[in-house]
């Protein structure tokens, strides 16, 4: 829904893209695709849009997001990934993708390769294969991940319009990890933290966070914005890199 309204969030990250340096190609992980034991990245020429979603308003299935694909991009990155990558040509963009592109670069213009997660990996596989990414950085790709730090869509309906001391606590928590690059506290939780349990759920939201998180770089600044709470769900974005280009987005 947050593409479809004016709210904070995406202003903020529309905002982003006009700030953000123009990148040659995006390189984007979604939570949307979950896969086992493989990384695929898309490798079509003109990925399709993909409505992933049930019981939205009309206007969100209308939505098109026709970036180019960026195959040249998706063979660099199998080579970096080594054999667990496999290139898929059939594969579009979910709404992971174009649900946070859309905003930051409308004009759809720029080429655009998704990656899946494969969820057979441990958070510290995920955090592997970022920093393996890291190199494309230096070819002027922008390397993202697409998903929520806390989603929990059973417990949504019964918190929604609210801020859960639980989610408070854990939101926190992530973003002293965060600005702190503790890794340890961003990719290991005990069996009994409830907090974790309650936030990340199923997993496949909280782990695409962790592939900038591996491909940052020594040097790199942190910023944190759109950092707001509904219930079960966050929209907390982070950004790598020159923190400057989120000054008042927060």
């Amino acid at each position: 829904m947050t593409v479809i309204t004016d709210n904070a969030e995406r202003r903020a990250l529309e905002e982003l893209g006009r700030r953000l340096p123009r990148p040659d190609a995006v390189l984007l992980v979604t939570a949307h695709w979950e896969t086992h034991g493989e990384t695929r990245l898309t490798a079509g020429a003109h990925p399709r849009t993909i409505h992933d979603f049930r019981g939205f308003p009309q206007e969100l299935y209308e939505i098109s997001y026709a970036a180019p694909g960026a195959l040249a991009l998706a063979r660099r990155a199998a080579v970096l990934l080594g054999e667990r990558a496999v290139l898929d040509e059939e594969m579009g963009f979910d709404h992971g993708v174009w649900g946070v592109l859309r905003p930051m670069f409308p004009a759809a213009d720029i080429p655009v390769v998704a990656m899946s997660v494969d969820m057979s990996l441990p958070p510290e596989g995920h955090l592997a294969l970022g920093a393996a990414l890291a190199p494309l950085r230096d070819e002027n790709v922008l390397i993202a991940g697409s998903g929520n730090i806390i989603h929990n869509l059973a417990l949504w309906r019964q918190s929604a319009g609210t801020v859960p001391a639980w989610a408070d606590s854990f939101r926190n928590r992530m973003n002293a990890a965060l600005r702190g690059g503790d890794e340890t506290s961003l990719t290991q939780f005990a069996a009994e933290d409830e907090e974790a349990r309650a936030a990340i759920n199923s997993g496949e939201h909280y782990l695409p966070l962790l592939y900038p998180l591996g491909a940052r770089g020594e040097e790199d600044d942190v910023a944190i914005f759109n950092d707001s709470i509904d219930g079960s769900l966050s929209m907390t974005s982070v950004l790598w890199g020159d923190a400057r280009l989120a000054e008042r987005l927060q």
